[in-house]
Formats: structure tokens, sequence, C-alpha cells
């Protein structure tokens, strides 16, 4: 599946679930991915819980409900594979979604992770 050309003008929401290494689990919404290449995205992440989470966990789900009728979007199970908090690449790479912000001054992370997984988001076979 083409990812960059999936999410390039598609709306809808996204959540991004995380466990830390006890088991407790956290879902979050999150925007789209930052699509590196087919097979790795990144998403820029404060230091929150999902943050919290992916460092003592580096397995993550991200499910992506198109806006619309029906029930229509993916399912991306995901391994983390590194991160980096360099704030020109994070400025950088931000430019990929059209939505404007305003710069904040937050801690923010790169986080990378591979794509291990793609199903639709209702359905599917194991």
């Amino acid at each position: 599946m083409n990812l960059a050309a999936y999410f390039k003008d598609i709306k809808g929401l996204g959540v991004l679930a995380t466990c830390d290494s006890e088991g407790h689990v956290d879902v979050a919404v999150y925007s789209r991915p930052y699509i590196i290449d087919e097979t790795t995205i990144a998403f820029s992440m404060l230091e929150r819980l999902s943050y919290a989470n992916i460092q003592s966990n580096p397995k993550a789900a991200y499910m992506f409900a198109e806006q619309g009728p029906g029930y229509l979007g993916k399912r991306l199970y995901l391994t983390k594979t590194g991160e980096e908090k360099d704030p020109e690449r994070i400025k950088e790479i931000k430019k990929q979604h059209q939505k404007k912000r305003e710069p904040d001054e937050k801690v923010r992370h790169l986080v990378y992770f591979s794509v291990d997984k793609i199903r639709p988001l209702v359905g599917d076979k194991l």
C-alpha cells in the first residue's frame, strides 16, 4: 500500500494506542503520521503518556477512521525504531501536513516507527 498517497489529502480521525512495560494501555488522538518511506512513519510527540509508554514498550497501533459514511480507514501495527528531537528537523517534517500551526516552545520528539502490518479499519483476516 502506498501510505504517502493514502494520507496525502484524506480527512479523518487518528488514534494512537500505546502500552507501558506493565501492560497499562493508553489511547490518544493523533494527527496523520509523517510518511518517511513505505515502511517507516513518524509522529511528533510531546512528553506525555504516549511518549512515556513508547520508551518502555516499542509496540504501538495507529487507527485512522476516514471522514464520511461507513467504516473506512486503516489500522497500522507499529514498532518504534528511533527518535530525535532536533527542532529544525521536526519543523521541516511538519511541512508534510498542510495545516498551519502557530510555533510553540514545547519539547517535541520525532518518533520513528516501522509499519509491521496494515489492516482495514473493520474486518480482515487474522
